[in-house]
């Protein structure tokens, strides 16, 4: 199975983690990270190296809680970027470095409900939960007020190297670099035009997207022209992404609306993602209608939602979908 990240243990003292995909991908956990993370052992120093959109909050969130219980010094690269709860992870570190053309972006969290009214509202004070978590840790790391951190959040801001460091969330800026791991940005509101497009150029599903960096070309040596066009394999990688992305997409909404067995069907018949939302909010309409209306309960305290309310996959996967941070 592929892995979003790496974890390269060196009998030296000194380790190295690299964070380079979207964050508890491919049914790997946080839990398994941890798990992975007791390589290092006693390292005296470990590299943890990020480039990622961001992933899901709640793996993101132990992530960094891991990597602050551990003793060794850390030094964070952010080696192209690191968005959403990526920058929370990035937060773990003793010293935070970014190249001159890498990027930072903090952003609230979301997440998706179909239903009724108290269990919106219920999601919704989750989420004012899990912000409340995610500014303790920019406001440690920055020591700027929260309200400050809020207001960022709430922007979905896009911070250069300079502006990270100016603002608290990174230490120094390094000479630019190239990165290898690269991600549709386009789920984000406010991505920067020119890095959107970047990303978009190469494929996201690359087996090599955690290599070792390559040495440079000699500067008298001209780079050889980009293809105009993409080879089939990165073409059918992107349909297969797209294609994947979207039955998840399905799935979940199905789920949560208490109908999954409607997704198969949707599937087939490639029906738009606001065509299901649709169909289903109505499926969900038509059901209120027919149910009974109990005059007699104060509607000022509607029942509490069902203890499960089939949430867990939708915000495990927020900060990317959904969203983060």
């Amino acid at each position: 199975m592929r892995s979003w990240y790496d974890i390269r243990d060196a009998a030296s003292g000194d380790a190295e983690i690299l964070i380079y995909d979207e964050i508890g991908a491919f049914g790997i956990t946080a839990k398994q990270f941890a798990d992975d993370l007791k390589s290092v052992g006693k390292a005296a120093r470990i590299t943890l190296r990020i480039n990622s959109p961001g992933g899901s909050v709640f793996d993101g969130l132990a992530i960094h809680n891991s990597l602050k219980r551990l003793s060794a010094r850390k030094t964070v690269w952010i080696d192209g970027i690191a968005a959403s709860i990526a920058s929370v992870i990035a937060m773990a570190g003793d010293e935070i470095v970014m190249p001159e053309n890498a990027m930072m972006m903090i952003h609230d969290p979301a997440g998706i409900v179909v239903g009724t009214a108290p269990e919106m509202r219920a999601m919704a004070e989750a989420l004012d939960r899990i912000k409340g978590g995610l500014v303790s840790a920019y406001r440690d790391r920055t020591r700027k007020p929260e309200a400050d951190i809020e207001q960022l959040m709430a922007a979905e801001t896009w911070l250069t190297a300079n502006d990270a460091v100016a603002a608290g969330f990174a230490d120094r800026v390094d000479k630019p670099i190239r990165a290898t791991a690269r991600f549709d940005l386009s789920r984000f509101r406010n991505a920067p035009a020119v890095l959107a497009d970047e990303h978009l150029a190469d494929d996201p599903l690359k087996e090599d997207s955690m290599p070792d960096a390559a040495p440079p070309a000699p500067a008298t040596e001209m780079a050889p022209a980009p293809d105009p066009m993409p080879g089939p394999e990165t073409v059918e990688a992107r349909v297969r992404a797209e294609t994947l992305a979207y039955a998840r997409e399905v799935s979940d909404l199905c789920a949560l609306a208490g109908v999954p067995q409607r997704a198969a069907a949707f599937i087939a018949a490639a029906t738009s993602l606001s065509e299901v939302r649709n169909a289903l909010i109505e499926a969900r309409a038509r059901a209120d209608e027919q149910a009974v209306i109990d005059g007699g309960r104060d509607p000022r305290t509607p029942k509490a939602p069902p203890a499960d309310h089939g949430w867990g996959p939708v915000i495990a996967r927020m900060f990317s979908t959904k969203q983060e941070s």
